[in-house]
């Protein structure tokens, strides 16, 4: 995984320099916003700093291979045919049929009889929605079970596709209420940290929730967010910096 920072002044800005650096399109990005500041007294401009993670693959192809992987404008172009996010149900192809055996097969090894079916279609992004019992089991603590589980059967995706397409698991609508969760609990903080006039700590979040948090929070406007921590799961310090 290669990993890489952009800033800009809104987050707009740092995604479309990411863009035009890497050579990629929005809907193939992978980021997280590290910090995010608002316009105020003592700092006129705003600051957005993002951090794209990459496979080795994709820069691979930055690097020189111009024929397997086409521009952003033909990339665009593609997605205009064929569409956006399509329903899902039975599997499509041979690598849906090929992912969605081999994740049953791999949540009967740890003991769930389960069945997997296409939740949607993206361009590079295949989701799966498992129907089993027990699944506060399977997404465990935080999410962290699921999470594991999504982390191998893209490993093996990985070997199966030659596109690189990314797999989302679910199970009980958890992703949607684990995200309305998060965005309510940030809300909440960042209320608690206006009237105490200090800063907050969150509990450690993947990627992608922390880009949640970062999001929701960069509306108020005497709200700053920032990551702290290595690893793939970091904290963020939620911290009120006046009007």
């Amino acid at each position: 995984m290669v990993v890489k920072e952009f800033e800009g002044k809104t987050e707009k800005e740092a995604i479309d320099r990411a863009i035009e650096e890497l050579g990629l399109d929005r809907n193939e990005i992978d980021f997280e916003i590290v910090e995010a500041k608002r316009p105020g007294i003592l700092f006129r401009g705003g600051k957005v700093k993002i951090r794209v993670h990459m496979s080795e693959e994709s820069v691979e192809v930055e690097d020189g291979e111009e024929d397997a992987q086409a521009g952003p404008a033909a990339r665009g172009a593609e997605r205009a045919e064929g569409g956006g996010r399509s329903p899902g149900g039975e599997p499509d192809g041979e690598f849906e049929a090929r992912i969605v055996e081999y994740t049953r097969e791999l949540l009967a090894l740890m003991g769930f009889d389960a069945d997997v079916v296409v939740n949607f279609r993206e361009d590079r992004r295949l989701g799966l929605d498992i129907e089993a019992e027990g699944s506060a089991i399977l997404i465990g603590k935080q999410g962290k079970t699921l999470e594991a589980l999504q982390f191998i059967v893209n490993l093996a995706a990985g070997r199966m596709d030659g596109q690189s397409t990314r797999i989302v698991l679910d199970t009980q609508d958890y992703r949607s209420r684990r995200e309305r969760s998060l965005v309510r609990m940030a809300n909440q903080v960042a209320e608690q940290v206006r009237r105490n006039r200090d800063s907050q700590l969150l509990e450690a979040l993947n990627p992608f929730e922390r880009r949640l948090i970062h999001t929701a929070l960069a509306r108020h406007g005497d709200i700053e967010t920032v990551s702290e921590g290595d690893g793939l799961y970091k904290r963020i310090r939620v911290i009120w910096r006046g009007k």
